[in-house]
């Protein structure tokens, strides 16, 4: 993975988690570590999740503060340096939500992706004109030309679908009321409804959707979630542990401890093999664009 494609959000993550077992084998709570280095816990939380940069010296500090050996520190001190690194997506700063960086870094990351979408068709999918019908109703308090960034910004996300170098493997089901809710009126849905059908094409893409005739089905207790999985090392081990991502109203979740990834992992295992085969959910995306249309 080079810097152009991951910016800084893998490197974050890695020495995060280095310098929180450095913490756990000293023994130190992080109130106790964060009184030692003079830092709020709030900063410790943001550094142990890879939420933030580094300096090289304040890695220092920790190690020095952790006992760490000396060969180990000078890594980290090396790693930090990588944490500044910058991707694409930071010329859009001005309009990423607080947070959302981490979550495009790793998207970008991402060799693998299982996302279950019961509301809205998922923002790798969605047409310029089925998101600026989202922002007008929802987000009516902004300018028009943040809207047209915000808008920017998701199409650039979207090269990632179709990029010619590793592009990830995509499994997504939708919830049959993503495609019969009719977002921006009948022809702008029309079109966003035959972009799902010409995507699902793709070789890299399986598009699925729970029919309302599944039932009940675990999509309704899981509610939306995206599992993000990351290429091997030479000896086999992912270079970052798989991850769950779960958006709410106030914030994210980012979920990262094998119990958590194994259940909600045997959940869309679950969700998919309730949804319609490729080829219906594909006939479905067609027919419903065509009753949208009159045809």
């Amino acid at each position: 993975m080079s810097e152009a494609t991951t910016g800084s959000t893998v490197p974050r993550r890695q020495l995060g988690r280095y310098l929180r077992e450095l913490r756990t084998n000293a023994r130190l709570t992080v109130q106790a570590a964060a009184k030692a280095l003079e830092w709020s816990e709030a900063k410790m939380w943001r550094i142990e999740t890879g939420q933030t940069s580094l300096r090289s010296h304040d890695v220092e500090t920790m190690c020095r503060v952790y006992g760490a050996p000396e060969e180990l520190k000078i890594a980290l001190m090396g790693l930090a340096k990588e944490t500044k690194g910058k991707g694409w997506w930071h010329a859009y700063g001005d309009v990423i939500p607080d947070g959302f960086d981490l979550f495009i870094g790793l998207e970008e990351a991402a060799c693998s992706r299982e996302e279950y979408s019961p509301e809205l068709i998922p923002g790798l999918f969605q047409t310029p004109d089925y998101l600026y019908a989202l922002f007008r109703k929802n987000r009516p308090e902004l300018e028009d030309e943040e809207v047209e960034r915000r808008v920017q910004l998701r199409v650039q996300r979207q090269t990632l679908v179709t990029r010619v170098t590793a592009p990830p493997d995509l499994k997504m089901v939708l919830s049959e009321a993503v495609i019969r809710r009719v977002i921006g009126g009948p022809a702008v849905m029309a079109a966003q409804l035959d972009q799902l059908a010409a995507l699902s094409e793709r070789p890299n893409v399986s598009l699925r959707v729970v029919p309302f005739s599944a039932g009940s089905h675990r999509g309704l207790d899981t509610g939306p979630f995206i599992i993000l999985r990351f290429p091997t090392k030479g000896d086999g081990r992912d270079c970052e542990p798989p991850t769950v991502y779960v958006q709410g109203f106030t914030g994210a979740l980012y979920l990262d401890r094998p119990r958590e990834i194994d259940r909600y992992a045997e959940a869309f295992t679950v969700i998919w093999d309730n949804a319609l085969s490729q080829e219906d959910s594909s006939a479905l995306f067609r027919q419903a664009a065509r009753e949208m249309n009159g045809r």
